[in-house]
């Protein structure tokens, strides 16, 4: 099969490129702030262990396949799926696969957009002091009173959209190959001052008990699914980023090996952030949380109860807006990429007609959680929480298992292994193995455990 030619304006151009650009969207907002709530509610090192384990056995595995299937087929899942299908003669059915991922990634964007208009708004917040010494009950009143005002919440999200369709429109080379030299040298940045100003001012031991405490009891079924389950969500497998990162990836990048650095960095940085998070959290003596109740309640009170928390409260928010970034045009680039292939659109009409789908779904979110109810027949009124759902605890976990079917079952080995042509003998069989043998069940089991009301499992 001859590989998928792409411009030289649509590459990375340099391997360290690749490697930020994938870093970029897997960091992101949920990485920063559940991978290390996770850590400590499902017992620290026991939980840091199944982790590394489902990311290399099952996730990166995963990402090595989208990455394979894009650098074969081009950039755009159902393309990229078709073309390497049709040259191991495959139905074109399973191109079914690319659109659900499209679809899943419309709906975590709409979602994504909303929470990360939510941290600009906070930003500024932090800034103009607005939590300084207040108390939680008022803390919480301001986000209750926030959400029920959509006004400012479509001002600062169309603001971030704007910002990632921006990027998009400028290309692979002078728009997201920019942004992610920019990106995640600045998020580390923030990371390190923040940090350093926990280490100065929260509570570093009670958070090291928190996050780091091994617990054999612990090392549970559940808490090997919930590792499998933020494993795969963190590394943004079933949403075609792979395939279109893949897709920019020069002849002579080893994939396999850039994955699993990856891998490893996200890792990293998600420990970091707990680091950078819990300490001000303990210090005030709150109950460690998780999702929007962790990042606008109790977060808010506790850098505004804190010396010079005012300052470092905007710079977490920052850190958050600019890490939805990196995730927002990661997972909006392979369905711009799927338009302009399919339909022949400009780079510029694909990334506003998919800029203006994801900003009236976002519109739908916002009304959702303001006063009224006005959806009370969708997932109890809350599109947030039914989007959120239906994407992490269906479409993601269905896209990665059809996708280990289609690359390690159906797909031709000759072909797979001319997309690892940089990886040894011995690199390929073992991903292959774990592709075919392993991430299959795992993940079907992941389905079952949620199918059967495992709450919280997803």
């Amino acid at each position: 099969m001859t590989k998928a030619v792409v411009g030289s304006d649509d590459q990375w151009g340099t391997r360290t490129t690749f490697f930020l650009a994938l870093s970029a969207a897997a960091i992101g907002l949920g990485n920063i702030w559940r991978f290390s709530y996770l850590t400590g509610e499902y017992g620290g090192g026991a939980f840091v262990i199944s982790y590394v384990a489902c990311l290399l056995l099952v996730a990166v595995p995963l990402l090595i396949a989208e990455v394979v299937l894009g650098a074969q087929g081009g950039p755009g899942p159902v393309a990229a799926i078709h073309r390497a299908g049709d040259a191991s003669g495959l139905s074109r059915g399973w191109g079914l696969v690319g659109v659900l991922a499209s679809v899943c990634g419309l709906l975590i964007l709409s979602c994504l957009i909303v929470v990360a208009g939510w941290c600009m708004a906070y930003a500024g917040f932090m800034h103009s002091g607005v939590f300084s010494s207040a108390v939680p009950v008022e803390v919480g009143q301001h986000f209750a009173g926030y959400l029920s005002d959509p006004a400012p919440q479509m001002y600062w999200q169309s603001l971030f959209l704007l910002m990632a369709a921006g990027t998009l429109v400028l290309g692979i080379r002078r728009g997201l190959a920019l942004l992610v030299w920019l990106v995640v040298p600045l998020a580390v940045a923030l990371l390190a001052f923040l940090i350093k100003f926990n280490f100065d001012n929260g509570n570093i031991e009670a958070a090291g008990d928190f996050l780091f405490t091994t617990r054999m009891a612990d090392f549970s079924p559940r808490t090997v699914l919930m590792a499998l389950a933020h494993a795969l969500f963190t590394l943004a497998i079933g949403v075609g980023t792979g395939i279109s990162y893949g897709a920019y990836a020069a002849g002579d990048i080893p994939p396999g090996r850039s994955v699993i650095a990856v891998a490893l960095f996200d890792t990293l940085f998600g420990l970091l952030a707990g680091i950078a998070i819990f300490p001000v959290v303990f210090a005030n003596n709150l109950e460690p949380a998780v999702g929007p109740g962790l990042l606008f309640i109790s977060l808010p009170y506790a850098f505004g109860n804190l010396q010079q928390g005012e300052l470092a409260g905007t710079v977490f928010f920052l850190l958050m807006t600019v890490a939805a970034l990196g995730s927002a045009v990661a997972i909006k680039e392979p369905i711009v990429a799927g338009l302009i292939r399919h339909l022949r659109l400009s780079r510029f009409t694909a990334c506003l007609v998919v800029g203006a789908v994801v900003w009236l779904m976002a519109q739908a979110v916002v009304v959702s959680l303001g006063p009224g109810n006005a959806f009370p027949s969708l997932g109890g009124g809350n599109l947030l929480g039914l989007f959120d759902i239906l994407t992490a605890g269906v479409l993601l976990p269905v896209v990665a298992f059809l996708l280990s079917l289609l690359v390690g079952w159906r797909l031709s080995p000759e072909l797979l292994r001319e997309g690892l042509a940089r990886e040894s003998d011995r690199f390929f069989s073992l991903w292959y193995f774990l592709l075919r043998y392993i991430a299959p069940p795992a993940i079907a089991l992941l389905l079952l455990m949620s199918a059967l009301g495992e709450s919280g499992i997803v």
